[in-house]
Order: C-alpha cells, then structure tokens, then sequence
C-alpha cells in the first residue's frame, strides 16, 4: 500500500467509524497531517483523489469538507469509469445490470404509484412507431431512470443509472445496425410497463431481463 494509499484509507475510516460526518470540515491540513502521523504532501494527494469521486468537496478559500456521500453522487464516478472502458469490457458492466434492474423493475411493480405507472405508458406514447434512433435512446434512458426511481430503493436507483447511461453508445450503435431493434424494444418496453401497472412483479422481473439480455446478447455477437 503506498502512503497515499494508507492516508486515503485513514480519512475513509473516519467516515466510517463517524468521526467525520456528512457535511463536517475537516481539520486544517497541519492539524489533520499530524493526527493521521502523514506528511502534508500526501494527505494532500489524499484529499484529491477523494475529491475526484465526490467523497470530500474542497471550497477554495472555505476548507474541504465531507460531501453528502449521496449514492446518487457517489455513483457518477462509476459512470465515467464505465466511459472509459473498452467495449469488450462493458459487457461485465451489461452482465451487472441484467442482475441489478430486473430486482429493481420487480420492486417498481409493488411500489410505483398508479400515477407513475400510468406515466410510463404516457412516455411510451410519445415516440409512435416509428421513431428515430436517438428519440428511441433518449426514451430508453427516461423510462429505466423512472423505474429505478420507481423501486423506492435511493441505492439501487443510482447503481442503475451509473451502469444505464454510459452505456448509451452501445444503444445507439444496435440501433443503427439492428434492423428490428427499434420494434423489439417498443414492444420489451411495453411489456415492462403493462407489467408494472398490472402489479405483477414476477412477470415485470422477466420482462426486464428479456429485455437487457438482449441488448447484452447483441453487443457480444457484434464483437
């Protein structure tokens, strides 16, 4: 473990044992260094790379503080992680999304509101049968973010949009080169939606995984 290493390890550890809480400054560097037995260089090095995944905020001029630690916030980091990985490797990124979502499609269909059941036929509505591959991509994105918001699960929501949204390329990409995408995923869609608004989890559960194995199946022919 290099320095670095261990300093981030101590400042998380404080996190986690409660002596620093969401919202809490931290000590003045020199202060902190010393508690933590760390020069200043690589406390420093510490806090950035904390920083970068939204663990510690720094106020220029204010001090640095302990974020949120909101999943939603800590899940962006993922999500660039997954942007930067080739397109071989996003499949293990599609292989935990087929596990995650089809939980959380099940959880929408007991705990969804008529209403926002209702709603996700409505957006459904908006694309007729013929729409374009990016209105189709766009759609695609809204109605799994409603559904995870849908599980009533704040956690497993931003695990699903860390994995949904980077992998819009791949979306886009079977869409132009997949002839009976665009209708296969209207009708996956619809099947979800009838599934959620009929109250049966089990069905929902299917459908979902019908639904992101196939698009999974697709990109591992294709490379």
């Amino acid at each position: 473990m290099t320095v670095t290493d261990a300093a981030i390890d101590r400042i998380r550890q404080m996190i986690i044992d409660g002596t620093l809480r969401p919202g809490d400054r931290l000590p003045r560097e020199s202060d902190l260094a010393e508690r933590l037995g760390l020069s200043r260089s690589s406390l420093r090095e510490a806090v950035r790379a904390l920083s970068l995944v939204h663990v510690l905020d720094v106020r220029h001029g204010d001090g640095t503080y302990v974020s949120s630690l909101d999943p939603g916030l800590l899940a962006d980091a993922m999500g660039f992680v997954v942007d930067l990985h080739r397109d071989d490797t996003v499949l293990h990124f599609l292989e935990v999304r087929r596990i995650l979502e089809p939980a959380a499609t099940a959880m929408a269909a007991t705990t969804m509101s008529d209403a926002d059941a209702a709603g996700l036929g409505e957006l459904l509505d908006t694309l007729g049968p013929e729409p374009t591959v990016d209105a189709l991509v766009a759609c695609d994105l809204e109605f799994h973010r409603r559904i995870a918001a849908g599980s009533g699960n704040p956690v497993l929501c931003s695990l699903i949009d860390g994995l949904s949204g980077p992998l819009q390329r791949a979306r886009i990409w079977r869409g132009l080169t997949q002839q009976e995408a665009t209708a296969r995923t209207l009708a996956e869609h619809r099947a979800i939606q009838e599934a959620i608004a009929g109250r049966r989890p089990e069905v929902a559960r299917a459908w979902a995984t019908v639904h992101i194995a196939g698009l999974e199946d697709w990109l591992r022919r294709a490379l």
